[in-house]
């Protein structure tokens, strides 16, 4: 994988100073260790990082066509620009190098932003056409890889693959957006159309925008959607034998490189089933890893053993100590913005046991979002069921009320757990989901924020933008539009972020089969029935699977990484906890209110409350903010 960069003046072209891109790429040196590469021209310049994969010899970047007219900066894989090559050639374009790179420039000047629609893979790049004069930027449908941009004062937009980049831009003043760190608290992550510095922007998944001289910096325009409002109609086995053959395209398209390339393997039944596929395609063994923990339960290990030994896969494991709390500052410096999904630390000693054989992983993300496969869509799928059958004034006025005054019990047998339940049912199906798949709710925050920081926020909701994604979602049913929303905000906020920024902090390429656009748009359109089934996500994708895996592994609980920071807060990580009520970043903002930060630390090491999770959320956004902002 690569990293990218540049400056583009909007209102004349002004020199640009190849030291500044220079300085922006080196942050990105983790991104592409292998080359570097500056271009400018009058009003524009570009940077590159690379991580070669394909055509190592072949394609430098940033790269110009052979009239130097279009100039490119690319960061991904398209997996199928062999095809389009061909395609490109009998159009009469004749071709220097072996790469994808070259049949993306060439694409753009036959079909300009409709080359998007032929693209498969995941990238974000910018393209520079003297004709225009202008400079493009794209994203990946569904944002595997990322891309910020801002504009500054000189009336120039600079953009990166990381936030790093732009902060190397000496115009970029880094000031707190206060509706950004509610959305972090509120999600543990900043969404995609957030950023936590004011002013900076995230392009979309799946969306072009275009810059042109003597034009204000425009919209973003979306190239691709996921629809969920129509239905197949084939029977469960036609249903499984389309799948299965979107599943085989799926990997054997991301199993074309010229380096080393293995796979990640948890054990679970998406990073399995790509494992399978794989061993199916390939002509000698696939490598594999896993990490396994020192603590029984969390440790996942031996489920991944027996894949690799039944696919004769040439196996790694490394066990590492659950209590890896080492990590936690190179993980929050690796993030530039704070991100409090704890599992990022294996997946950087995953990623970096993968480097040490190979230079591409594939890996099984991905699935959950397009086929259902978490307990929230599961729960989700049944609440609905129950709230069409319950009057909406007896769910507010009745079970509104009696889940008010009912105990919160965590520690109870599960049937007496019902607190959650019964907020939801009292709730829309919106607006139960957002609190479903979020960390800390509003009342919470509300508790956290001094008086000066909810002034500011003026009532500002960040579940609103669920509320929001869901009510507008092409969708028939309440599952559909909770799917549609996890791949639009939860998927590119959390998962993707994770996966890009920790991979490549170990220079290795993340390959996800799995979100295929392909593979996602025929997922959108199955029956609920044929995605959620007594009591099972991922429905047809296990029962697809059962003629390559055991059932045992496609039907056990899903476990996923697990990180014990509760324990953390109560031992090795207790000075970190004490310290954010103290000299703190978060003290210095003057945004929080600091003995209610302290009381939840103290409850937390009394035992009396379990607030690991948020005191991991804090810690991680005093980490970003004291990095950030100076404070």
């Amino acid at each position: 994988m690569c990293g990218i960069a540049g400056i583009f003046h909007l209102e004349t072209a002004k020199p640009v100073d190849p030291a500044r891109i220079a300085a922006m790429t080196a942050t990105l040196a983790h991104r592409g260790p292998d080359g570097d590469g500056v271009w400018t021209a009058p009003g524009v310049g570009l940077g590159h990082r690379r991580l070669a994969i394909i055509d190592i010899a072949g394609s430098p970047q940033p790269m110009a066509s052979a009239d130097r007219s279009i100039t490119i900066s690319y960061n991904g894989e398209v997996y199928n620009y062999r095809e389009l090559r061909e395609d490109l050639r009998a159009l009469g374009h004749v071709f220097r190098s072996d790469g994808d790179t070259e049949v993306i420039l060439a694409a753009w000047r036959q079909w300009g932003p409709d080359c998007l629609d032929r693209l498969i893979g995941m990238f974000a790049f910018a393209i520079h056409d003297a004709a225009l004069p202008g400079l493009f930027l794209a994203r990946d449908r569904l944002g595997v890889k990322p891309l910020y941009y801002v504009e500054l004062s000189d009336g120039s937009v600079a953009f990166a693959s990381e936030l790093k980049g732009l902060l190397a831009h000496p115009l970029l003043r880094a000031r707190p957006d206060l509706s950004a760190i509610d959305d972090y608290l509120a999600f543990g992550y900043v969404p995609d159309d957030a950023c936590i510095v004011a002013g900076v922007k995230k392009l979309p998944a799946g969306h072009w925008l275009l810059l042109r001289r003597g034009q204000p910096l425009p919209r973003p325009r979306q190239y691709w959607d996921i629809d969920f409002s129509q239905r197949m109609t084939a029977s469960l086995a036609d249903a499984e034998e389309e799948l299965l053959r979107l599943l085989r395209d799926a990997v054997r398209s991301r199993m074309v490189a010229d380096v080393p390339l293995g796979a990640f393997l948890s054990g679970g039944v998406d990073s399995s089933s790509v494992v399978a596929l794989m061993a199916e395609a390939s002509s000698r063994a696939v490598e594999t890893c896993t990490i396994g923990f020192d603590s029984q339960t969390l440790d996942e290990s031996d489920h991944a053993a027996r894949i690799a030994q039944r696919y004769a896969t040439n196996h790694r494991q490394r066990i590492v100590s659950a209590d890896d709390f080492g990590l936690v500052d190179r993980v929050a410096d690796q993030f530039d913005e704070p991100f409090a999904d704890a599992s990022a630390l294996p997946m950087l000693r995953l990623s970096e046991l993968a480097r040490e054989q190979v230079t591409v992983a594939l890996s099984g993300d991905g699935a959950d979002e397009a086929m259902a496969g978490y307990r929230r869509h599961v729960f989700h799928a049944h609440e609905e069921r129950v709230r069409a059958m319950i009057p909406a004034p007896l769910r507010r006025g009745v079970i509104g009320p009696l889940a008010r005054i009912w105990p919160k019990a965590d520690w109870a047998p599960r049937p007496l757990r019902a607190k959650a339940t019964l907020t939801g049912l009292s709730l829309s199906g919106e607006q139960a989901y957002a609190r479903a798949v979020g960390v800390t709710g509003p009342e919470a925050r509300g508790a956290l924020f001094g008086d000066g920081a909810r002034r500011a926020l003026g009532g500002y909701r960040a579940e609103e933008r669920y509320w929001r994604t869901m009510r507008e979602a092409p969708a028939r049913d309440g599952l559909d539009a909770a799917q549609y929303a996890d791949m639009k905000i939860w998927l590119p906020g959390d998962i993707l972020t994770k996966v890009d920024r920790m991979s490549m902090a170990a220079s290795l390429e993340a390959r996800e089969p799995l979100l295929d656009h392909r593979l996602v748009e025929f997922a959108a359109t199955l029956p609920a029935k044929m995605r959620v089934r007594g009591g099972q996500g991922k429905y047809l994708m296990k029962k697809t699977m059962e003629r390559y895996l055991p059932k045992d592994v496609l039907y056990r609980p899903k476990m996923g990484f697990v990180t014990p920071i509760s324990a953390w807060f109560r031992g090795p990580l207790a000075s970190e906890a004490e310290r954010l009520s103290g000299a703190s970043a978060l003290a210095r903002s003057d945004y929080f209110d600091m003995r209610e930060i302290a009381r939840v630390v103290a409850a937390h090491r009394s035992g009396l409350s379990d607030h690991g999770r948020l005191i991991w959320q804090l810690v991680m956004l005093d980490k970003a903010m004291a990095r950030l902002f100076k404070l």
